[in-house]
């Protein structure tokens, strides 16, 4: 692996990806839609490509060369927000993936690596529950289980290695979206009453950094039409990580726990089992929870402030 295309390279996991390659000696094709990156910085093994990945000619005309041996595939509209409810752009970004996919094999690349998402298992627990009620926010994990299972049979077809990792939810400097951990940390931040649902449903949560090691590992060492979970190692109900949080952070406060219970898919801690990651690829997350969160929550005191909404 010398030469790897990365695509979303300048979102939240794209970019920390990218630095953790270049500071391993790999020379980086980063394609992203802005004209020029705002995470990213300037290195002799980087380049930058302004390029919408729904742009199939574009995108061929840039990989043309032959030169790269690995396509990690991060780009997706609506990771977050009202987005993740919109079907057709959502079945719009699984047939994009599998056009990159494509083009990928047509330029001799040999490896496809994606991101995947716990939510595809999600989706699968609540389609197949008799009775069950998914509701539209399983739109997102939807669009993820398509793409994985179209590029499954596309690759098969056309012989290119695919290679699917599956985040299970990465957080970290870096990131201001008001999902769980932000809206917790804030929370904590302002003084405001940490009170919560029962969160008896299990979870995980991996560091960005961590992250961005595992899909480096998993290009390196995956093995070919495998699945690889990204995770703590250390799976548990989230009323735990609340504990932990909460403990190492806001030692005073006393976070209320509700008895509203979780009505969603709870899934058992098994899909969170990232021993074939450590067994495949060397991957094991290091840094803890309580750490990660530390270490966020300094960084968002001191930006929050100053960054523009949309960073």
């Amino acid at each position: 692996m010398q030469n790897v295309v990365i695509t979303g390279a300048d979102g939240f996991v794209g970019s920390n990806t990218v630095k953790y390659f270049l500071g391993n000696g790999i020379h980086v094709l980063a394609l992203d839609i802005g004209d020029k990156p705002h995470r990213l910085e300037a290195d002799k093994l980087l380049e930058y490509i302004s390029c919408d990945i729904a742009d199939i000619q574009k995108l061929k005309s840039i990989l043309w060369s032959g030169k790269y041996d690995t396509f990690i595939h991060f780009a997706w509209a609506a990771s977050a927000g009202e987005g993740r409810m919109d079907y057709n752009l959502q079945m719009q970004n699984a047939l994009n993936t599998v056009e990159c996919l494509k083009v990928a094999k047509e330029c001799g690349i040999s490896r496809f690596v994606c991101a995947g998402s716990i939510m595809e298992y999600e989706v699968e627990a609540a389609m197949r529950s008799q009775g069950s009620k998914p509701g539209m926010p399983y739109i997102y994990g939807l669009g993820k289980q398509t793409a994985h299972s179209l590029c499954k049979c596309v690759a098969a077809d056309i012989g290119i290695d695919l290679i699917w990792p599956m985040i299970t939810n990465a957080y970290g400097v870096g990131e201001r979206s008001p999902r769980f951990v932000n809206t917790t940390l804030r929370k904590i931040i302002h003084k405001e009453p940490l009170q919560f649902t029962a969160a008896t449903q299990n979870y995980d949560f991996v560091y960005v950094t961590d992250v961005a090691r595992a899909f480096y590992l998993i290009a390196l060492n995956g093995k070919p039409f495998c699945e690889y979970m990204i995770g703590s190692s250390n799976a548990r109900p989230l009323k735990e990580f609340i504990i932990e949080m909460q403990e190492a952070l806001a030692p005073e406060a006393k976070p209320l726990f509700g008895d509203i219970p979780f009505t969603g898919t709870n899934l058992p801690l098994s899909a969170f089992d990232c021993s074939d990651t450590e067994r495949d690829t060397g991957f094991r997350a290091e840094i803890s929870f309580a750490e990660g969160t530390r270490m966020t929550m300094e960084w968002l005191e001191k930006t929050d402030k100053e960054l523009p909404v949309n960073y």
